[in-house]
């Protein structure tokens, strides 16, 4: 696959990313945030699913038990961060939950150092500082206090899926299996979202047939196919550009969130979304591109 079609395919994951969240929030009209959520994954499940099983039979070795055990508590921690993220809409916009939710992207590495004492890019230090401006200022200047219920859950969210990447990345990447990990982590958080609604929302086919649509489009379209769409084309494309252009989701949220749900946010809160999608941008892109300069000098060397 040629390199631009690659990166066509990144930004088409972002948008359908972005979308995600005003469908998210739609559906919190007609049905309850963790009945919306079990659904979603288990339609999401269900899609998948073929493909893992043929991910499996191709594979050169088998799963142990101790891969399992990761995968199922990476799947715990995308139901606590999904759970997180879902009842932040019930109050928050859904342009402060894209950029929130992105917050994740700078918090990973602090949960190196915190756990294992793998200290960071220096980068991630300026990143931080502009990271906690930019929530400053997202609350208007208030020491925080115009934060929202909602947007100190969708934070809550960023810190879960921190956990979430790194022990993908330290733990159960190694398996060569990522299609059979996501299909894992679709399993238990639509199981864990059905349970919970069960015994905290009621459960109602007419809710679920109003919120269908929306059901729908997350499970299938910002669920399996972004997924795929990002596995497939970060084999085509260097990290930086992949980076890059997955981050849109926070622009592409704040966009659909003003088009399909009127969405306005004053100037200091548009400042403070520049700050966070700029220190997430130097998160990921910057060590990734001195790390590519560093073997190119090498090599020329």
């Amino acid at each position: 696959m040629p390199r631009y079609q690659a990166n066509l395919l990144l930004l088409l994951a972002g948008a359908l990313w972005g979308m995600g969240f005003v469908a998210q929030s739609n559906a919190m009209n007609a049905i309850g945030p963790f009945l919306f959520i079990g659904t979603r994954f288990l339609l999401a499940f269900i899609l998948i699913l073929p493909f893992a099983i043929r991910e499996g039979k191709k594979a050169e070795t088998t799963l142990k038990a101790e891969d399992w055990r990761m995968f199922g508590l990476i799947g715990i921690f995308m139901f606590g961060g999904m759970g997180a993220q879902q009842m932040g809409l019930l109050t928050t916009t859904v342009t402060n939950s894209g950029f929130l939710t992105g917050l994740y992207v700078v918090l990973v590495p602090f949960v190196g150092v915190i756990l294992y004492r793998q200290w960071p890019n220096p980068i991630v230090w300026p990143s931080a500082l502009f990271a906690l401006v930019g929530i400053w200022l997202l609350s208007g200047g208030n020491a925080l206090s115009g934060l929202s219920q909602g947007d100190w859950l969708t934070i809550l969210c960023a810190c879960i899926w921190a956990l979430q990447v790194f022990f993908i990345s330290r733990s159960a990447s190694h398996t060569g299996r990522p299609i059979t990990l996501a299909v894992t982590q679709f399993g238990i958080t639509g199981a864990l979202g059905l349970l919970l609604a069960l015994f905290l929302e009621p459960i109602s086919l007419v809710a679920i047939q109003a919120a269908s649509t929306e059901i729908i489009y997350a499970g299938v379209f910002s669920g399996g196919i972004a997924f795929t769409l990002q596995v497939i084309a970060q084999r085509h494309t260097t990290a930086p550009q992949a980076a890059l252009l997955l981050s849109t989701e926070a622009v592409f949220a704040a966009i659909f969130g003003a088009i399909f749900l009127g969405d306005r946010v004053p100037p200091s809160g548009l400042m403070g979304c520049g700050l966070i999608f700029a220190a997430i941008l130097m998160v990921e892109v910057i060590p990734a591109l001195r790390s590519r300069q560093a073997v190119s000098y090498s090599v020329n060397s």
